[in-house]
């Protein structure tokens, strides 16, 4: 059975963000059809895809080979994330399913539960969870694209601290929902956008080979979430 290259595609970026191949290494067809167990065509695509998005590039006489962004390409990443993320919340407050919103709940209980326990990893993955289920109900499949690639570059190109408030994070998201659930587009974007930036403080920017961190200079304003639920 034929693997399609979508698959591939995902296997080969995770690994990249996964930092299994290091940044500016080269991705031959062969050890990588060899490494997923695939013929090179649906490699040769994915590699096509990938490029695309931004995590390959082909060099001459090496061909495809790991990108290598600049600090600058990263901190554009983090303000496009802080731009489009209010977009997507405020679409959802227009299109959102009850689908989507039972969900939404769902992971804002569970994400309070674990803050009051304290279980990092959790909160992590819930977390991600969250926000690609927030892309999901704007109803725009280009937007909910867009925001993954953004997702999968972030966590490529940053680590991120733990919030040292979980619960206060998950407060914010609870927030969102509330504003989603009664069709507040303004609201919803007005709190996502806060959210977002101040997410942002937490992301270090790793760099290859070195101990050199970088602080993302972002407003350090808390969320109001004052009035809610009136």
């Amino acid at each position: 059975m034929r693997i399609p290259a979508r698959s591939v595609c995902t296997a080969i970026r995770d690994d990249i963000v996964a930092g299994v191949y290091e940044r500016g290494s080269r991705l031959t067809e062969e050890l990588l059809a060899r490494r997923y167990g695939v013929s090179r065509v649906p490699v040769r695509e994915a590699l096509r895809t990938l490029e695309a998005e931004g995590f390959v590039v082909t060099r001459r006489h090496a061909g495809a080979c790991v990108a290598e962004p600049t600090e600058q390409e990263a901190a554009d990443l983090l303000e496009m994330r802080v731009l489009l993320e209010p977009l997507g919340a405020a679409r959802a407050a227009q299109r959102r399913t009850e689908a989507h919103l039972k969900v939404l709940r769902g992971l804002v209980r569970l994400g309070q539960e674990r803050a009051r326990r304290g279980n990092s990893e959790d909160l992590r993955s819930l977390g991600a969870w969250f926000h690609e289920t927030l892309a999901q109900s704007s109803g725009s499949p280009a937007l909910t694209s867009t925001l993954g690639q953004l997702r999968h570059k972030i966590a490529w190109m940053y680590s991120v601290e733990a919030p040292a408030q979980p619960a206060e994070s998950w407060t914010e998201h609870g927030a969102i929902v509330d504003a989603v659930a009664r069709g507040d587009s303004d609201r919803a974007r007005a709190i996502t956008a806060l959210h977002a930036e101040r997410a942002t403080s937490a992301h270090r920017l790793r760099f290859p080979g070195g101990d050199r961190v970088e602080r993302v200079r972002t407003s350090q304003h808390p969320v109001n979430t004052a009035g809610l639920r009136h």
